[in-house]
This record gives C-alpha cells, sequence and structure tokens, in this order.
C-alpha cells in the first residue's frame, strides 16, 4: 500500500478557514456558475463588476492563518493587557456575570446569530427577554415606558436631549448640564448639540439653576444620580425650579443605586437614562454595553429607538412585537429626529436576566454589600486622616489629598488597584461587585494608612441620605422570583431560545443585512477576561494588546476599504455615519465654506442616512430614482448645479440599494467633486466589495462600514453593532475623539461619537479575527461568492418571480430583489403573506417591502452552501405555486394556508375548518417533519398593538385568554 507524498508544510497549513466560512464547496461552485453562464469565479466578477471601480491590485494584508494559529496570536495580544482591579468608576464597573448567562446566552448562538426581530412570530424569546429588561428599567427608575436599549449612556443623554426640545413647552433656551454629570456623556452631549444650533451650559447645579442661566431660557435639564464624584444629592427642588422654567428633566440614574435609592421617576424627573452595564455585562475596554431610557407615559411614543410591545395573534392570544414600527428611521427619513435604527440586545437580553436570575432581594444585596464597602474604606481613609468631600455616596468616593493625587493613583497602581486621578489634589475610588477586602488594603496602603475590616465596618455609619431610601417595591413580576436555581433559569433561557429562529436553525436572506457565519473562533476570545475586564479608561500602558489589535484592525479595514485612516470608535452603522457627516461639516468649515450645508440623497437610501445628515446640521435634498433603480442621472446633474455653492455632500450607497453595480459611479462622483462636494459611500454593501473594489479609490471621500455585516460581528437579535468610519487623508484631522483618552483620535477632531473611547472594543476581536483568518485572496473569494450566491438565486426565480434590478450583464451585486406586486394585484397574496408561509417552510422571510414596497430583498451570503439555497428556492417556488392556487380559486382568497401563516402546533389540534389539509398547512413540499421549527404563535396583530401600548410584563392572569 502507498499514499501520496505530502509535505510538512502542507500538513501543518490544515484546511483553510474560507472553506470552513466559505459554505458552496468547489463543486457546487461549479454547478452554481454552470447554471448562470459562468465558467468560474473571476468570469462572474469581471462581467458583473463595472470595470472603472476593480481595484488594480490584490489587497496588502497579511497571509491568512490557520484558526489554532489565529487563537495563538490572540493569546499573545491579550497577554499584553494587564488588568487590574477596577475602580475607576464613571460608568463603568467590574461585575460578575452570572455562568448560566455567559454560557447560554452571551456564548449561545441560539441568542447572539439571530436578526432584529422584524418578524415577531419567530423571535417571541427575545421579545419577552426585551420585555424583561424594559420591566426592569422601568420599575428601577419609577417611569412607566422604558426602550429595548440604546447604544449607550452617553448617547442615550443626547437623545434624551433632543426629545427634551422635541416635547417640551421650551422651544428655544440652553440644555443644562450639571457639573457633576460623567465627564464622557457631556463630551457625546457637546458633539451632537454644536451641528444642530443647541447650546450647552454645564454648570454647578448643586444650589439650583443660577438666575443668568434661567433668564436666557431652559428647555432640557441633566442631573447624574448619583454624580460622577460619588455625591448622592436629593434634587427633588431642583427639579421643580426647572419645571417652574418649563424644561424636561432628565436623570442619568444608576440601576444598581437605584435598589436603594428614591427612583428618578418618584423624584419628579420626566425622563431617565443610563447604563446597564454593571448588570453583569462585561467592561469589555467600553462595550457593547446596554443603555437605557425611561419617560413618563405621555412621551412614549416619542422615545427613540426600539419598543418591545404586547398585542394578540390570530387567536387572540398575548404575543410580543416591535411597537411602533413606522417610527423607524427607514420610514421617516429626513423628518426624523434620531438616526438610531438598532439597540444592544444581546446586552440587553444579559442585563434583564441578571435581573431575572437574582430577583429584587438579589440586587439589593449586591447593591448593599458595594455600598458597604464603599463606607468601611471611607472609615479607613478618615481615620487615617484623609479627607473624604462628599459625607453621602453610594459606591464612589472622592478623595482629596493636597498635591498627592498622581503619587497616591501610582502607588494603588502598583498594588494592583485602578483609582482615578481627578486633578492634582482629588482622587476617585469606585466600589463595585467585585471589590474585595484585597482592594481595601491595596486603596489604604496607596494613601499611607492603614485599616482593619472588621473594626471599620462596626464603626462606619450607613451614608445614604434617609430622605432618600427607597421604600416602593419593584421587579414584581413573577419573572424575576421564579428562577433562582440554575436549573430554573437554564431551562428558562433554553424555552425562550427555542421559541426564536437565528442562523443556528437555518438561513436568514435579508437583503442589506448580510447575514453571515459568526464562526465560533472569532467569538471565543470576547469573553477572556484579559479583553473583558479591562476598563476603556485605564491607562494606556496597561491595554496595549487592545491598542495593538485596534490600531492593526484599523490600518487592514483603511487598506481593504481605499481609505487612509479609519476610526472604530461610532458603535453602530448610524453612528458611523454621523461620524463620517461631522468630518466632512468640519472640513468645509476649516476651508471657510460654512455655507455648504446641502446633502443629496437617492430616494432610495435607507432612512437612517437622511437622518444622520439632519443630525449633522445639513439640509437634506432627495435625488430621485430611475426605473432601473441606479440613481436618475439628470436629476442629480440638475440638482447639483441648483445647489453647486450650498453643496457639502453627495451620500450614496455601493452597490446600490437596489443590489446592482451602478455603472456611472464613478462620474456621478467626479461630478460632485467638481462642485466642491465630497462623496460619502455608505457601507451597508460592503460585502460585495472586499477585494474587488475600493471606495475609497473609485470616488468615496469616506464611508462608514458596519463589522455586523461584512466582518461577521453577530447581529445578537438586534445589537451588538460596529460602525468604523473610514476617509481619506483631507478629512482624518476630523474623526472623532475623545477627552478622557487623548489616543483615541485627533487632537483636532469633532468630539465623541460614543461614551467609550474605542466604541465597542470588546467585540472587536471578532473581526480582526475574521480578517486574519481570511486574508486578501480569502476575503475576495467570500465576495465573489456572495455574488454568485445571489445570481444563482435571482436565475433560479426569475421563472417564477419578476427580479425587479439587474446591473452589467443582467447580473445583480450580492443581493437580488423580486416583486411580489403583480401577484398581490392579481391574487390578493399579500407580502405578509409571502413572508408568513416562509416560517412554515423553515425560513427567516427575507427583508420585505425595502427599497421598494411588495418586494422581498434576499441576500443569501457566502456563507451558506447549495442545499441550503436550494431548499431556500425550492419554498419559493412552491409558494409561486400556492399562490396560483389562490388566484385560480381553488384555495379560498380568505381562507388559505398563505393567509393563516404561520401555523402553530397549537392550531392543529381541535376541529379543523379550513379548505386545506392540517399536512398542507404545517408540512408543505419539502419540510421534514423530525426537522420542523413550530412557531410559538400565529399571526400578530399589529394595528392592535400600536393602539394598546403595552411595554412592561402584564400580570400573569393576562394570559389566560
Amino acid at each position: 500500500m502507498t499514499t501520496n507524498r505530502i509535505s510538512l508544510t502542507e500538513l501543518e497549513r490544515g484546511t483553510p478557514f474560507e472553506h470552513r466560512h466559505i459554505g458552496p464547496d468547489h463543486e457546487a461552485q461549479a454547478k452554481m456558475l454552470a447554471h448562470i453562464g459562468f465558467g468560474s469565479l473571476d468570469e462572474l466578477t469581471d462581467t458583473a463588476v463595472p470595470d472603472v471601480i476593480k481595484s488594480a491590485e490584490a489587497l496588502g494584508l497579511p497571509q491568512a492563518r490557520t484558526e489554532a494559529e489565529v487563537l495563538q496570536e490572540l493569546h499573545g495580544l491579550a497577554d499584553r493587557n494587564q488588568v487590574l482591579a477596577s475602580m475607576i468608576g464613571l460608568g463603568y464597573y467590574g461585575t460578575f456575570t452570572p455562568p448560566v448567562i455567559l454560557r447560554n446566552v452571551m456564548e449561545n448562538p441560539a441568542w447572539y446569530t439571530a436578526y432584529t426581530p422584524y418578524q415577531p412570530e419567530i423571535s417571541q424569546g427575545r421579545l419577552e427577554a426585551l420585555l424583561n429588561f424594559q420591566t426592569m428599567v422601568a420599575d428601577l427608575t419609577g417611569l412607566p415606558t422604558s426602550g429595548a436599549s440604546l447604544l449607550d449612556e452617553g448617547t442615550a443623554a443626547a437623545e434624551a436631549m433632543s426629545l427634551s426640545r422635541r416635547v417640551g413647552k421650551v422651544k428655544q433656551g440652553v440644555f443644562l448640564i450639571d457639573a457633576d454629570c460623567l465627564p464622557q456623556t457631556i463630551a457625546v452631549i457637546e458633539t451632537r448639540a454644536e451641528p444642530t444650533g443647541v447650546e450647552v451650559v454645564v454648570a454647578d447645579l448643586s444650589d439650583g439653576i443660577p438666575a443668568e442661566v434661567a433668564e436666557r431660557g431652559v428647555f432640557g435639564v441633566l442631573l447624574q444620580y448619583p454624580g460622577a464624584s460619588g455625591a448622592v444629592r436629593d434634587p427633588r427642588a431642583l427639579i421643580e425650579q426647572a419645571h417652574e422654567l418649563g424644561a424636561i428633566v432628565t436623570v442619568a440614574a444608576d440601576l444598581l443605586a437605584l435598589t436603594l435609592l428614591t427612583s428618578p421617576g418618584e423624584l419628579g424627573a420626566d425622563i431617565a437614562v443610563g447604563t446597564t452595564q454593571r448588570f453583569g455585562v462585561p467592561m469589555g475596554f467600553g462595550g457593547p454595553h446596554a443603555g437605557f431610557m425611561a419617560v413618563r407615559d405621555q412621551f412614549a411614543r416619542s422615545l427613540p429607538g426600539r419598543l418591545v410591545g404586547v398585542s394578540v395573534d390570530a387567536d387572540g392570544h398575548k404575543a410580543y412585537r416591535l411597537a411602533l414600527q413606522t417610527r423607524e428611521q427607514h420610514i421617516r427619513r429626513e423628518k426624523a429626529t434620531s438616526n438610531i435604527c438598532t439597540a444592544q440586545v444581546l446586552l440587553a437580553v444579559m442585563a434583564g436576566m441578571y435581573a431575572v436570575y437574582h430577583g429584587p432581594e438579589g440586587l439589593r444585596t449586591i447593591a448593599r454589600r458595594t455600598h458597604r464597602y464603599a463606607a468601611v474604606l471611607a472609615e479607613g481613609l478618615r481615620a487615617g486622616g484623609v479627607e473624604i468631600v462628599h459625607d453621602a455616596y453610594f459606591d464612589t468616593l472622592t478623595a482629596r489629598v493636597p498635591g498627592r493625587a498622581a503619587e497616591v493613583v501610582a502607588a494603588a497602581r502598583e498594588a494592583g488597584v485602578n483609582l482615578r486621578q481627578v486633578d492634582a489634589d482629588l482622587v476617585g475610588i469606585a466600589c463595585d461587585e467585585t471589590t474585595g477586602r484585597a482592594q481595601l488594603a491595596g486603596v489604604w496602603g496607596a494613601f499611607g494608612v492603614h485599616g482593619d475590616v472588621e473594626q471599620l465596618d462596626a464603626a462606619a455609619a450607613e451614608t445614604l441620605p434617609q430622605a432618600l431610601l427607597r421604600s416602593d417595591d419593584y421587579l414584581a413580576h413573577p419573572v424575576f422570583h421564579q428562577y433562582r436555581s440554575e436549573t430554573a433559569m437554564l431551562r428558562y433561557l433554553r424555552t425562550l431560545a427555542d421559541k426564536d429562529y437565528a442562523l443556528d436553525r437555518g438561513m436568514i436572506p435579508l437583503g442589506s443585512c448580510t447575514m453571515k457565519l459568526n464562526a465560533t473562533t472569532e467569538m471565543e476570545p470576547v469573553t477572556w477576561p484579559a479583553f473583558g475586564q479591562l476598563h476603556p479608561f485605564a491607562p494606556a500602558g496597561q491595554a496595549q494588546g487592545y491598542l495593538t489589535l485596534i490600531q492593526e484592525l484599523e490600518e487592514r479595514l483603511a487598506t481593504v476599504t481605499g481609505y487612509d485612516k479609519v476610526s472604530i470608535q461610532p458603535n453602530a452603522g448610524s453612528q458611523g455615519e454621523l461620524a463620517g457627516l461631522l468630518a466632512v461639516r468640519a472640513y468645509h468649515r476649516a476651508n471657510g465654506d460654512e455655507q455648504r450645508t446641502v446633502c443629496l440623497i437617492p430616494s432610495s437610501a435607507h432612512g437612517t442616512n437622511a437622518a444622520s445628515a439632519v443630525m449633522a446640521g445639513m439640509k437634506v435634498v432627495v435625488v430621485k430614482t430611475g426605473e432601473d433603480g441606479e440613481v436618475d442621472a439628470d436629476d442629480l446633474h440638475a440638482k447639483i448645479e441648483k445647489h453647486r455653492d450650498e453643496l457639502a455632500v453627495l451620500m450614496v450607497t455601493y452597490p446600490s440599494t437596489h443590489g446592482v453595480f451602478e455603472e456611472h459611479i464613478t462620474q456621478i462622483c467626479a461630478a460632485v467633486h467638481d462642485a466642491g462636494g465630497q462623496v460619502y459611500v455608505d457601507g451597508a454593501n460592503l460585502n460585495a466589495l472586499v477585494g474587488l473594489a475600493e471606495p475609497g479609490k473609485f470616488g468615496g471621500d469616506v464611508s462608514h462600514l458596519n463589522l455586523h455585516k461584512t466582518f461577521c460581528i453577530p447581529h445578537g437579535g438586534g445589537g451588538p453593532g460596529v460602525g468604523p468610519v473610514g476617509v481619506r487623508a483631507h478629512l482624518a484631522p476630523y474623526l472623532p475623539n475623545h477627552p478622557l483618552q487623548p489616543g483615541a483620535g485627533p487632537e483636532t477632531g469633532v468630539g465623541p461619537i460614543s461614551a467609550a473611547p474605542w466604541g465597542s472594543a470588546g467585540i472587536l476581536p471578532i473581526s480582526w479575527a475574521y480578517v486574519r483568518l481570511m486574508g486578501a485572496e480569502g476575503l475576495k473569494r467570500a465576495t465573489q461568492v456572495a455574488v454568485l450566491s445571489a445570481n444563482y438565486i435571482a436565475k433560479r426565480l426569475e421563472p417564477h418571480y419578476p427580479v425587479l434590478y439587474t446591473g452589467p450583464g443582467g447580473l445583480v451585486a450580492h443581493e437580488c430583489i423580486i416583486d411580489v406586486r403583480p401577484l398581490t394585484k392579481a391574487t390578493g397574496v399579500s407580502i405578509d403573506d409571502v413572508a408568513k408561509r416562509l416560517i412554515d417552510y423553515g425560513f427567516h422571510a427575507p427583508t420585505m417591502s425595502f427599497p421598494v414596497a411588495g418586494t422581498l430583498m434576499i441576500e443569501p451570503t457566502e456563507s451558506e452552501d447549495l442545499g441550503e439555497l436550494d431548499r431556500f428556492c425550492d419554498a419559493m417556488i412552491a409558494i409561486r405555486a400556492e399562490i396560483e392556487k389562490v388566484g385560480s380559486g381553488e384555495w379560498d382568497k380568505d381562507d388559505n394556508p398563505l393567509r393563516n401563516a404561520p401555523h402553530t402546533a397549537a392550531a392543529l389540534g381541535g376541529d379543523w375548518s379550513h379548505p386545506y389539509t392540517r399536512e398542507e398547512a404545517v408540512f408543505p413540499a419539502g419540510v421534514e417533519a423530525s426537522e420542523k421549527y413550530w412557531p410559538p404563535v400565529r399571526r400578530i396583530d399589529g394595528a392592535f398593538g400600536d393602539r394598546n401600548l403595552v411595554c412592561s410584563c402584564p400580570p400573569l392572569d393576562a394570559y389566560d385568554n
């Protein structure tokens, strides 16, 4: 017996990761290419991609490495981070993630690979989890309506500023911020306020609103409770004074402190904002974390972001859905007051489950322990002659050591503890859930004092003001009392996950959303302590591994896109848009062109483009889209000429929102540049370009990228995301920066876009690993297979559904749009009917009615294998045959499997009065009984839920019907 000789080098190489990431193997690719009439991937993309944008050479990236090698390299980077006990505070705290939540939520693909719950019938698990989150926030803040999470505390506060201006009685005046608010929050608000003409005033409000400020008018006030210094003050008189001036009052609150302190709602606040990070979510060098906002009832329908509500399904049973979806930004567009179109779902689920697992008693115990450590620490410092500035505090102390602050902080660092130097005389010290006796000893030693914990514990008095102690109940709903044992919690999480459809079940062919593989190797490092437990304001010397990873990722993203500089600070695509537009605005202003404020946007663009432009202080002018899906060249040139002197920027998505490679993109860019404007290439569809074309080289000046799309960060049920912004050299001086970390951006930058210096740094190892695993050739092949898969689906479905738009050679890019409108007109079967019927076939529907009403936009990505692509095509073809039965009269137009979809297991019981069989309902062609996905509810009545807005957990007796 002989074997072919293979070299050791070849054996060491192993299976290239791209073969794990790309679904169709070589044989499958050959079949797909033959079906659409091409002999190779290169031949296909040479035809599909216009010559004028093609990259001249391969991407200059390091050679691809194996999974084992990349993990080893990441371990090396992690080892360069130094994780000290963090007592810095400022909104970021050590926390203990219960392992049952870590393993079964954060590390579970059933939770992290799901998409935004736009198809609520197959999202009931995560919607229930989000309702738990909303209930937790509403109860603790004492305000009745909470959203389903925002990006972080800083942006939540900025959204509160905008909300205050919109709903309050005072339409002019200033936004007043107490000086004891978190510095990063103040900075984010200032960044957001300046382009829209809002004046921000920061003042010490401990003695009330200064008369000179009151005289100018105040539309909103922001307070921190407890303050950044740790001070706990009673704000009732201040809130009353603000209300007398007609101002809306926002309280930025610490949820853990609110388990012991009177809620903002009871104190009189109109809005509460903050972060849920310390409820079991690792610091992650700044994110991702779920911010929150809760409001009084009268502001519920004006909340930015997403809101989970309770409705009913077709059988009248309670069911959850996203409420008020018409507020989503693709509808509000240039009339939007916020560009938030996402959330932090995965992190909100973790925080909500932390409250479910601990319950009110457990949370109070954690809070009391945290507070007690702070009290004992303060007692020891006072006994040693150190002045503690405030008598009332929850977890944070400010110690006065004249001229010695730097010395104390350095000594604490030597003892393994990070403190915060406020100035030359003041040191901030924050306790949290993870604080132990060793940290107290280290801090005392740094101040040059010694203490006995037991003696000091006996001597330390309570420091929370009696008048502010909380007396009302909270978290009374049974969900916060039922799951104390790990067994019970494990089963609850499994029950919720089983209700949902995520990538671990099958393909999610959502156009524009790029639901591709989130490889385990890429995900694993996120939970390593060296990445998860680092405070974002830790000294840069302790974060060398992180900073190297960030620098390399920024450089590699710049290489991929053809830009000169990338900032990864924006923690969502919408925030990347805002950062890019602010850079354009700052560039024009630096050149003396303040009049350049017009932003041209094609009518087909996603609504966040227009919303971001408004937030950046620009005037939106809409450009028509032609019948072929391309930008109407005549209308574009006419509007360029009309606004030539005022033109700031053109925002264009490429490939177009209609899923085609527009051939005239370089001429469009040239025309805008000739008029003195800049070109913003929206990077939402970058998965069709990587390795084939670079926006920064075919005419773009600035782009945001979606790392939660093209670069494999999972969608997490609707968040987290990362939206880096890439720019050419002339815009680089105007990228985001941060007041607490000088290395996070240029000194001339526009200010922080996110609360943390490097945004959601904790999930950047995912994209770093993806690029490292794939290399230049792997990334290019991934793009080519994405284009191949989309064209294969388009070709298979074309005989049954019209494909609405095509580009060069009759090809689509990485997604295709099929038109259901003629079928609806002929048969009455709606786009909703098709989407819900796909659930019976075991699929998540493609993107509905965007960018064209009555259509489905399908994006298969490169990760789905041929078997799954064919299963989807077979389902769509079978549904087309079902539509024909309705059209021919064989099935009743009002009582058929499409109109009644989806069908639950419960619907099969009892009498069956439908004119089609049970088998036709739940086991249509191609569906195996043993592999059947059963939706937990029937079709949900959205209008009922919007009319009867319920946004927290209803009592159990509400489910009796």
